[in-house]
């Protein structure tokens, strides 16, 4: 049985601008549900969760007209796929939901505490972040995952999806809202923002004071923008220029398992590998197993003299064309891989310090000491070893889902789950202390 939460009064009159309205709502609605425990914000997202699969269909329905239009207009496969909602995609959403609902709440949380020796009393506590504005491309996926996290980290948020995705979102954010309001917590708290001309992305960028964060989440040119044009604070997520370094002590068969995984298993997300780095104590024996599986995989191998003249001598039937320096630096996100071969593990970490995003780096190798040097030098949200890129994701590492990546360094780094999605707080207790 739900509980009803009044929501604080809006400022009369309301902006007149649609965007500044919806964040006027969020507002008020963060005000509301911050100071909740979690049983009703977790009864939301099982609201949610249960919605999303009740309603299905519509969905769906709405998605397929997001992808017709996207193949009408010519859009690349890889962001076809992005765009697309199965009905296991769905089912897999919701589960991530109930996942979510299922975590801890970080909301409260003592960070630390202490007595100092007058008797005062010091708490360090999370608190939400209070409005979320998200800007995303054409994963509708992230409409329902930014709302999750929120919901259960205690914020409001305003979702600015793609047009190429408006029908989905639209459809997704009804869904939610309805849940939510159902479940007795304030609808405002999960937004879809108003109109789909880069206007309504200015406002949503300068509406500081009413949006306490922005998080960016798409290509390298949106994310720019943001970050270079937005007043309200940003966290910065970034693109995913990944390497994946087969050292000169690495078990072969596990290096061929890891680059594929990185590489194929699914081309078009961040966490896919860009670019592989061969030490060459290792390159004739590990390349062409190596371009025989990419070619198997229908990967194009951008490569370099070094590994050309590998694919030439061995008669490799995989597609090779020479790198150029664009290649070192380029997020395909499609079925292609720049290749080198490297000198050594300094040489590898050198060229990942010129080239890398700062997303996610492995190495494979069976020597400890060149695995805790590589995982020393590299300066990246993620450093693995002996696995996969696609690793990086914040319901593999068990957040349940994640609102984004972090490439930057301040406040959040890596995968963003819950206590990403806070800030904190000190409460401070006395007993009639004054200060002399």
């Amino acid at each position: 049985m739900s509980t009803e939460f009044p929501s604080p009064d809006l400022p009369s009159p309301l902006p007149k601008s649609p965007v500044l309205q919806a964040a006027y709502r969020a507002k008020a609605a963060a005000a509301t549900i911050a100071p909740l425990p979690r049983t009703p914000k977790d009864e939301a997202l099982l609201a949610i969760a249960d919605a999303l699969q009740v309603r299905t269909r519509e969905i769906v329905e709405a998605n397929a007209e997001d992808v017709a239009q996207a193949r009408a207009n010519g859009t690349d496969e890889a962001v076809i796929d992005r765009l697309t909602l199965t009905r296991e995609r769905i089912a897999a959403i919701a589960d991530d939901v109930r996942k979510v609902a299922g975590l801890p709440d970080p909301v409260g949380e003592v960070i630390r505490g202490y007595t100092l020796p007058n008797g005062l009393d010091v708490r360090q506590v999370r608190v939400p972040l209070g409005v979320v504005g998200i800007i995303y491309e054409a994963r509708p996926n992230v409409t329902v995952d930014a709302a999750a996290l929120c919901l259960k980290s205690g914020n409001a948020v305003l979702l600015r999806g793609s047009s190429s995705a408006i029908a989905s979102n639209r459809k997704l954010v009804e869904v939610i809202r309805d849940a939510v309001g159902g479940a007795g917590l304030p609808a405002d708290a999960v937004q879809l923002v108003p109109g789909e001309s880069r206007e309504s992305v200015q406002e949503l960028m300068r509406a500081r004071g009413m949006v306490d964060v922005l998080i960016p989440r798409g290509g390298a040119g949106l994310i720019r923008t943001v970050v270079e044009q937005s007043t309200v604070p940003v966290i910065e997520t970034g693109t995913g220029n990944c390497h994946v370094y087969v050292d000169a002590e690495a078990d072969l068969a596990m290096a061929v398992e890891i680059l594929i995984n990185s590489k194929a298993h699914r081309v078009s997300v961040c966490n896919a590998a860009e670019t592989l780095l061969v030490h060459k104590d290792i390159a004739d024996a590990f390349l062409p197993l190596a371009l025989a599986a990419l070619a198997d995989a229908g990967v194009t191998v951008h490569a370099d003299p070094r590994v050309q003249a590998v694919a030439e001598r061995e008669g490799s039937k995989a597609v090779v064309v020479p790198a150029t320096a664009e290649d070192w630096e380029t997020e395909y996100l499609s079925y292609d891989i720049a290749a080198g071969v490297v000198d050594s593990l300094e040489d590898a970490v050198a060229h990942i310090r010129l080239w890398t995003s700062g997303h996610t780096e492995a190495i494979v190798t069976t020597s400890q000491a060149a695995a805790r040097r590589f995982t020393q030098l590299v300066d990246s949200t993620t450093v693995a070893v002996n696995a996969s890129t696609r690793f990086t994701d914040g319901g593999q590492f068990g957040f349940g889902a994640e609102i984004g990546i972090s490439t930057q360094k301040l406040h959040a780094r890596g995968p963003m789950g819950l206590p990403e999605l806070t800030s904190t707080k000190y409460i401070v207790t006395g007993d009639g202390h004054i200060r002399r």
